[in-house]
């Protein structure tokens, strides 16, 4: 799985690198992105630190901003858990708050709080800040639903089972607190479904070269 792994590094590290401000030129409109982040390594490569894609139709562009751009971690899991580990990291009690769910009506009504709210859009300021800076990605086209899920879990998977594939000591991540649902530190990614998914097949990862223009693993030190 190792290998596989570094295979997966080396293909999505040689494919053209997006940020917050290029999202408009993603030249489809239905994909996986991979995204990077700085400071993270794997052997040589820009280690991946999240896998995720558009579950609807022609959403990928918009999905990208709802995580880049959209001051609302109940609309992304990326920004809520980044602010969960700044704020575990910090022992700030706004923690409690952040984890409610706030587009349920009922739990707005309940649990709403004013001064909370104003905490609340400091830091997804600072979490619109760090995905800024520290943030990129690369994307490739898959236009059915069901492949594009299956590809991400196959992806997600492959990356987990694999033993050398560590988050560094500072990685950010480390600070989200594990619960049954949540295996962001365990993941190594900014992520939990996924990981116990079937791994990539051999077909699989021969797919995922033609999607991104690769005849093989050989042949992506002749793009650059």
């Amino acid at each position: 799985m190792n290998n596989r792994c570094l295979e997966l590094h080396k293909l999505f590290n040689s494919m053209k690198r997006y940020t917050f401000d290029t999202i408009d030129q993603i030249p489809f409109n239905n994909g996986i992105y991979i995204f990077f982040e700085k400071g993270e390594t794997y052997n040589d490569y820009d280690r991946i630190v999240r896998v995720g894609t558009d579950t609807g139709e022609n959403n990928l562009k918009s999905r990208m901003k709802q995580h880049f751009e959209n001051p609302n971690k109940d609309r992304s899991i990326f920004r809520k858990n980044i602010g969960r580990a700044v704020l575990n990291k910090d022992n700030n009690p706004l923690l409690k708050y952040w984890n409610l769910d706030l587009t349920n009506r009922a739990n707005k009504d309940k649990y709403f709080d004013a001064d909370l709210e104003k905490e609340r859009q400091q830091l997804e300021s600072w979490i619109t800040n760090y995905l800024h800076d520290n943030m990129s990605f690369v994307v490739f086209p898959v236009n059915t639903k069901e492949e594009r899920l299956r590809l991400e879990e196959a992806i997600i998977s492959t990356l987990y089972q694999s033993e050398d594939f560590q988050a560094s000591k500072d990685w950010l991540g480390n600070y989200v607190l594990p619960t049954k649902a949540n295996h962001v530190k365990d993941a190594r990614m900014w992520l939990s479904q996924g990981i116990k998914a079937k791994a990539l097949t051999d077909e699989e990862m021969d797919k995922l070269y033609k999607i991104c223009g690769v005849e093989d693993e050989s042949s992506i030190d002749s793009l650059h």
